[in-house]
């Protein structure tokens, strides 16, 4: 008996650490493309760097400035298209998890997440850059909000299918009205889940270069004009990096590691949220 149990420990150890060696397979190509971006990219970032455009071919210097107010703004018109709808869409679907409504819309939900980026960008400059004749910041925020309302709307369909139902209950019983239960009561008690699948869908959109090929184009000044074409980090990164010039090779890098920076930041908060208040996306 005694030498079985020891040769089920055996396995059982042999096992277990053959899980830890795929865990760290699984990792290491992540930690080698992080040290290397972040080699190649952090002793080209510096104040200079962060405020100025970019110079002219052939002159040394020059900056990421118009892409990363471009890549904010963009980001920023696209959280408020996505967001209040993502949310409400996922209330929607939380509440009234049988009727066909909620089934189909489910059904549509999942098959846009999985539409690549480079179709929504398409989409996007058929349905608005072409009939405009022009490309713009407000088309790359229409395609970037397409892409991240699968997200929110199955982010918070599934925190508040958590949430027990002895809140709404409670709260009706009181004589609250439905709306102000959902509004008052449920969403509030969600809000860290919502918030997590906001930053996640967020994480998910800034690095996105496809859709704004087809859309915000770039541009090289300092633009504030979204209805004109913007640059972006992720569109510059592109340009940089294809482009026969050392010098622009060092700002791709430098841009690489500060988009990075933000993709790492956002993630590891959104982490740290769902582990403080134990939720479960």
């Amino acid at each position: 008996m005694d030498a079985r149990i020891g040769i089920r420990n055996t396995k059982s150890m042999l096992f277990k650490g053959f899980i830890v060696f795929l865990a760290f397979v699984i990792t290491l190509p992540l930690i080698v493309v992080l040290l290397y971006i972040i080699k190649q990219g952090v002793f080209q970032v510096n104040w200079h760097f962060l405020t100025n455009v970019p110079a002219p071919v052939g002159e040394t210097g020059g900056g990421i400035s118009n892409a990363l107010l471009g890549s904010f703004l963009i980001v920023l018109m696209s959280s408020v298209v996505a967001i209040p709808v993502g949310i409400f869409c996922g209330i929607y679907l939380s509440e009234n998890p049988h009727t066909k409504l909620a089934y189909y819309s489910g059904l549509c939900v999942d098959i846009l997440q999985g539409v690549p980026s480079i179709v929504v960008g398409i989409v996007v400059y058929f349905w608005i850059v072409k009939p405009l004749g022009t490309f713009s910041a407000i088309s790359g925020s229409i395609a970037l909000a397409i892409m991240m309302l699968p997200i929110v709307i199955r982010s918070t369909e599934q925190t508040l299918r958590l949430l027990p139902p002895s809140l709404k209950e409670a709260a009706l019983s009181l004589g609250v009205p439905y709306h102000r239960v959902i509004l008052k009561v449920i969403v509030p008690c969600g809000f860290a889940g919502i918030l997590s699948g906001i930053m996640l869908s967020i994480a998910r959109i800034i690095g996105e270069t496809a859709p704004l090929l087809f859309t915000a184009f770039g541009n090289p000044y300092l633009s504030t004009a979204v209805t004109k074409p913007m640059e972006t980090l992720p569109h510059l990164i592109y340009t940089y990096a294809t482009s026969p010039y050392d010098d622009w090779h060092n700002l791709a890098w430098g841009a690489s590691f500060i988009l990075l920076m933000f993709v790492l930041i956002l993630n590891i908060t959104t982490k740290l949220i769902t582990r403080k208040w134990n939720i479960q996306l």
